[in-house]
């Protein structure tokens, strides 16, 4: 077996939140056809205890504590030139932890998970870069959306990250993205080289309705998961509890809309304040939360890729609502409703308490298209890992 230096810009585990549940099932994929040595960084002290079946798997692991604040990145930044999105994960711990790693072991190529560790991946090692998504791209809508400095400060990111995003895929032995419209996307911006969509996919074993116990909870609660200090959740249950679900209360009083997320900002708990609005904060299992759910809502207005939150949700059977930016790349097959103005996702809503409780035709989809093994398929090809 060859040995892989895996970078990753969070530490895999716990696979809690969306990046994380993909850079954890790619790394536990090449770890059972490579020697694969992890080097991450840790946002939380609790991501550096590694899963014990991992741990077995892993040729070695270093995690380093991630403790530079926002302002300073941002003057580091300022100071630069660079995006904020590289300063932010610049350290010089990590260049230390890399090097020691290449000196010892043998590293025959490279997966970079994210971006921001693309500065770490060593000179003369074939590097497979996962983009994951076009975050540039993401800036650059958000410029759009805002007002005031913080447009320019949106703008001045996407156009550095931008170019870095460029040259970093003209240099890798392929990029990837999480979906074929992200990769299109990052063509269409002038992206060059290998440019390759390998998809997410879905433990379905572990997301089955037929295993999971339902919490106790309202009996016609509108579910909407996720990392609730991330901005586009933020927003998207913002914009439903301001303009969506006031529509459904008045022909389904009853209803009450369930955002279950860890570090929900004060914008968010100051939701749970309202009628019909519960905010739970971190739980320790949300499949528990699905399996009560009678909706399952995406309200997403800025979405990139695939969201995991809408295969969890269809993994169990869930009846799911989404907008068009949170369903893009993502082939349901028409199991899931897509809306997008407030009166029309409020009436999918309504139609959705109105119909089935369980739809095993979107669990079917899941099943027969994201299967994680038959996703990440293409990665021992693109590394090098058959040969």
């Amino acid at each position: 077996m060859k040995d892989l230096l895996f970078l990753a810009h969070r530490a895999p585990f716990p696979p809690d939140r969306g990046d994380k549940i993909r850079s954890f099932h790619i790394l536990s994929h090449l770890a059972t056809r490579a020697r694969v040595h992890l080097c991450a960084f840790a946002d939380d002290p609790a991501d550096r205890v590694v899963l014990p079946d991992l741990a077995k798997r892993l040729a070695s692991c270093r995690i380093v504590p991630r403790t530079k604040s926002t302002p300073r990145a941002g003057l580091e930044a300022l100071a630069s030139g660079r995006p904020l999105s590289l300063t932010a994960f610049a350290d010089r711990r990590m260049t230390e932890v890399v090097a020691d790693v290449m000196h010892a072991h043998p590293i025959a190529a490279t997966y970079v998970f994210s971006g921001q560790m693309a500065p770490y991946a060593p000179q003369g090692v074939p590097v497979t870069m996962d983009m994951v998504d076009v975050d540039s791209a993401k800036f650059a809508q958000l410029a759009e959306d805002v007002r005031g400095p913080m447009a320019w400060v949106y703008a001045r990111e996407a156009r550095l990250l931008g170019a870095f995003e460029r040259s970093v895929a003209a240099h890798a032995s392929a990029t990837l993205f999480v979906s074929e419209a992200e990769a299109a996307l990052f063509r269409a911006g002038g992206g060059d080289g290998r440019i390759v969509a390998v998809e997410n996919g879905i433990d379905a074993a572990a997301y089955d309705p037929a295993l999971c116990r339902p919490v106790a909870t309202a009996a016609e609660t509108i579910l909407f998961t996720g990392q609730m200090d991330y901005r586009p959740n933020v927003e998207a249950v913002t914009w439903f509890a301001d303009h969506v679900l006031p529509i459904v209360r008045r022909s389904r009083p009853a209803a009450q809309f369930v955002i279950v997320g860890r570090a929900p900002v004060a914008a968010v708990t100051r939701l749970g304040a309202r009628d019909g609005v519960v905010v739970t904060g971190t739980v320790p299992d949300v499949r528990g939360w699905l399996a009560a759910a009678r909706v399952c809502v995406a309200p997403l207005r800025l979405a990139r890729g695939i969201q995991n939150k809408v295969l969890e949700a269809m993994a169990m059977a869930r009846p799911v609502v989404a907008t068009p930016a949170a369903a893009e790349g993502i082939d349901h097959g028409g199991t899931i409703a897509v809306a997008d103005a407030p009166e029309a996702f409020a009436a999918a809503v309504i139609a959705a308490l109105d119909g089935p409780t369980d739809r095993p035709e979107a669990r079917a989809q899941v099943l027969a298209r994201y299967d994680w093994d038959a996703r990440l398929a293409p990665l021992g090809a693109l590394l090098g890992l058959n040969e």
